[in-house]
């Protein structure tokens, strides 16, 4: 291809191959999320975290096939700069009346910065912002419902939410669950007052799957006032069939649904955008990098977070700084105080006794982000040649990273490129919160953490460093790891007994006396990691004496090996129509 003759068809070809490129991946995508309905019936819930897998390893796939694609076709290094001006306008116009707009306009981004050794920054060739609105964007179909209930109506307009979604399967019970939705669900009408005209009930047409369950979202609107809802249906053990578990309406259940250490749903839908704009309006206080992330479209939340990040730098004064806390041995880790993220970067050198390499450290970043999470490890966004205003360094951070991390840096104009970069959001270290916490604080913090670990640990994760500095603090005080470069499946551990000394020699030993493959582990030494604390050992031993005991981990190790992965809950016990209803469900069964 001619720099200075490129035709109109060729610039209409390059588009073409790129936009053609992306309905196929969307396409795959799309074709692996159907399927959860299927492994949901089926309760595979094996497949269901391959299936999790390859929708994460599709995007790169799909991008570097439409490279190899346009280089077979096109002399790409040849083509003059202003040409690339008229294929992106050239892909706009036939982004028009598209459903995926703004997916497809990220998917060009990452084919475009692929496709040249050279680094572009903020170029007017790639969508730094984005050329079409999807605010009202549309399918077929819509996609939420809307009812109108009245006070007589109401049960029987939950009931008819209930069939409206093809789960599948029967309900057991669904007059039971019925009358139990709708008698919580008159707890938001108390919240929202007398009932109106402006009255409605909205909810989304398709089901959210993830792991065990299928989610009915909804929102109750009276005026201008949302109040959210969630609907998990699980599969009865006893009957061949489901039941509705709970109306999830806290906004701390809510919340922790879309959580950013949850793993990613399942959401059979051609117009994205439209369902993470209902979504936003239930959650205001998420972004749309969050929730096009939670609906598995990891891509298209890297594209938002940076958007609104650039954004944010335009628009605030304060110095990128070195995070509050201990250093780390593998990554430097800063932060904006003004920006809820941290961001990290692979220190050049570890100091011992860490024995891991860069690969390794990449590979555990990688594992955890396939992995389910269980709201108990903090998802990550991997970025590469990331620029960042040199002015927003502080000389204290600038020092440090010109120190730690040189190999990964270089200065180019005003600008510091990072190579390779890991951003998540900002938590309070667990060891910095128990130091100012009251003893009812202290208490509940060492429950969590507790609860962290053996949810990690049921979910097929060994966390292997347990210090409190790995551990962070959202601000609903939930317990979250982030430190994962020595993280392992539980199933790869060798959990043991401390030998017992034979001889004064071996009891006065300095170090072990006995030999430690690297897969050991010993839960008789966690103590060690929680503190030196009296007072936290005592509150630990109280909650979660059993974490010290070898024969718990082989128990929880040998479900897994068997493949019974346990129930992990991401809303309140206390909320579940098991526990709320309990005498009633008893009634029920002797009946």
């Amino acid at each position: 291809m001619k720099t200075e003759q490129s035709t109109h068809s060729d610039v209409e070809a390059i588009a073409r191959t790129i936009l053609e490129a992306f309905n196929k991946h969307y396409r795959i995508f799309l074709g692996i999320t159907q399927k959860a309905r299927e492994r949901f019936i089926n309760q595979d819930w094996q497949a269901d975290r391959v299936a999790s897998g390859e929708r994460i390893h599709l995007y790169s796939l799909r991008v570097n096939e439409a490279v190899s694609a346009l280089n077979k076709s096109f002399n790409l290094e040849a083509i003059d700069k202003s040409v690339w001006k008229d294929v992106k306008l050239m892909y706009v116009n036939m982004l028009y009346e598209h459903r995926q707009p703004e997916l497809a306009e990220t998917f060009y981004n990452s084919v475009f910065t692929l496709s040249f050794t050279h680094r572009y920054y903020n170029n007017d060739n790639i969508f730094v912002r984005p050329a079409l609105s999807t605010k009202y964007l549309t399918g077929d179909y819509p996609v939420y419902k809307s009812y109108y209930p009245t006070k007589e109506t109401l049960g029987s307009m939950v009931n008819d939410i209930l069939d409206s979604f093809d789960i599948g399967l029967p309900f057991v019970n669904q007059s039971r669950d019925a009358q139990y939705l709708t008698d919580q669900l008159q707890s938001i009408l108390k919240i929202t007052g007398q009932y109106s005209d402006a009255y409605q009930v909205q909810v989304l047409t398709p089901l959210l799957y993830r792991n065990k369950a299928a989610y009915i979202i909804g929102r109750v609107l009276n005026d201008t006032t949302y109040h959210p809802f969630a609907i998990p249906v699980l599969h009865d053990d006893e009957e061949s069939g489901v039941y509705a578990d709970a109306l999830l309406t806290d906004d701390g259940d809510i919340t922790n649904l879309f959580s950013f250490a949850r793993a990613y749903f399942m959401v059979d839908t051609d117009t994205p955008s439209a369902v993470v704009n209902f979504l936003l309006k239930i959650m205001p206080y998420k972004t749309a990098a969050d929730l096009y992330t939670a609906i598995g479209l990891g891509k298209q939340g890297k594209t938002e977070f940076y958007r609104d990040f650039l954004d944010h730098l335009k628009h605030s004064t304060d110095q990128l700084m070195v995070t509050k806390g201990t250093l780390g041995m593998v990554m430097t880790v800063f932060t904006l105080p003004s920006y809820p993220f941290v961001f990290k970067v692979i220190n050049d050198k570890f100091a011992p006794p860490k024995t891991v390499t860069h690969r390794i450290v990449k590979e555990k970043y990688q594992l955890v982000k396939m992995h389910d999470r269980v709201g108990r490890l903090a998802d990550t966004l991997e970025f590469s040649h990331v620029a960042l205003p040199l002015k927003r360094f502080s000389d204290e951070l600038l020092a440090n990273i010109k120190e730690r991390i040189p190999s990964s840096i270089k200065i180019e104009g005003e600008n510091l490129i990072i190579r390779h970069l890991y951003i998540e959001r900002r938590l309070e270290p667990l060891n910095l919160y128990v130091d100012d916490a009251n003893d009812k604080q202290l208490e509940e913090a060492m429950i969590e953490y507790g609860n962290a670990i053996k949810e990690l640990a049921v979910a097929n994760v060994f966390p292997g460093d347990l210090l409190l500095k790995n551990f962070g603090v959202t601000s609903h005080c939930r317990v979250i790891f982030y430190d994962y470069d020595e993280i392992e499946l539980m199933e790869d551990c060798n959990f043991r007994k401390i030998p017992k000394p034979q001889n004064m020699q071996q009891i006065m030993a300095s170090e072990p006396w006995y030999s430690i493959d690297q897969k050991d582990v010993f839960p008789e030494e966690f103590l060690t990691f929680v503190s030196s604390r009296p007072d936290r050992r005592a509150l630990f031993k109280k909650h979660h004496g059993d974490l010290l005991d070898v024969d718990y981990w082989k128990t929880v190790q040998e479900r897994i090996r068997q493949g019974k992965y346990a129930d992990v809950f991401p809303y309140a016990q206390e909320v579940r129509f098991k526990n709320i209803y309990s005498e009633v469900l008893k009634s029920d069964n002797t009946a």
